[in-house]
């Protein structure tokens, strides 16, 4: 009952509002009210600070700065099998498996269209039509940045407009589309199993998303925008397996799309499973 009522009070906030007002406070460099607010997160959340390249809370510019903390060298070690495709972010994996007649699995009652996820191409959703995804759900004690789960060339990347209802498992369940409706960054890679779609889904609070070719990615206006990066644009973006791709001002999603018969999922992902960035998620069809 109270994920229920949580979900129908979501319809009515004003979502981008809503994130603008805590954007404010979650940049604030006055440090005894960021210091605190880190230091109750970190407690609340049992964050592992022990992971993080500052350990000391006190070393964050603001708690946006600390959302987005980098690692110690070597805290998420890639396997050693190069073929394999690794988990984009730490997290939890909300669900995975095949994308059937052009729908994707939310939760139990609730699928989405794979067209209106990667903002409306139905060329490019022919691409992965019969294929496979995995939605990765970051909590707020995880690691907030979001790497490339094997190696490819980035084609394009489209940004998509939209509301920002909260991610959690119970909106999850009670929220139609949720995934189809959120704002959200879809970039699209060329890779030796084919196109891969990762895809940074915006939440409630999450005042942004930034990627590390075009920075801060921010709606000019409510439509869909598509940028060009192949072999014909002046800028030509090829990234190795797990290097970084972005990050999440706060919680949110990750989705992973790749085309039919190139990838399997590994057995031991389940919905609720717990992933590392940079673990193997995936290995590919001989």
């Amino acid at each position: 009952m109270k994920e229920r009522l949580f979900a129908f009070i979501q319809y009515i906030l004003p979502h981008h509002l809503v994130s603008r007002a805590v954007y404010c406070f979650v940049e604030s460099t006055c440090p005894r009210f960021k210091n605190a607010l880190i230091r109750r997160i970190i407690k609340q959340y049992d964050v592992d600070m022990s992971e993080a390249e500052r350990e000391n809370p006190e070393d964050y510019l603001h708690f946006n700065d600390f959302f987005t903390r980098s690692l110690k060298e070597g805290m998420r070690p890639l396997p050693e099998d190069n073929n394999l495709i690794v988990s984009p972010a730490d997290g939890e994996v909300s669900q995975l498996g095949d994308i059937q007649d052009g729908r994707v699995f939310q939760a139990k009652g609730h699928d989405y269209s794979l067209i209106e996820l990667l903002g409306g191409d139905s060329e490019l959703g022919q691409e992965f039509m019969g294929g496979k995804f995995a939605t990765i759900y970051l909590s707020p004690r995880d690691y907030h940045r979001v790497h490339i789960p094997f190696g490819g060339t980035l084609r394009k990347m489209i940004h998509v407009p939209g509301r920002l209802f909260s991610v959690n498992q119970g909106t999850v369940e009670n929220i139609p589309n949720l995934f189809a409706r959120n704002e959200r960054v879809v970039a699209i890679y060329d890779t030796e199993r084919g196109p891969m779609a990762v895809i940074m889904v915006g939440a409630m609070i999450v005042a942004s998303i930034e990627t590390v070719w075009a920075g801060l990615v921010t709606p000019v206006r409510k439509k869909v925008r598509t940028f060009y990066y192949g072999e014909d644009s002046a800028e030509h973006i090829s990234l190795n397996r797990g290097d970084e791709m972005g990050r999440f001002k706060m919680g949110s999603t990750a989705i992973v799309l790749f085309g039919k018969d190139q990838i399997d999922w590994l057995e031991q992902f389940e919905a609720g499973s717990k992933i590392k960035m940079g673990q193997a998620l995936a290995s590919p069809v001989k």
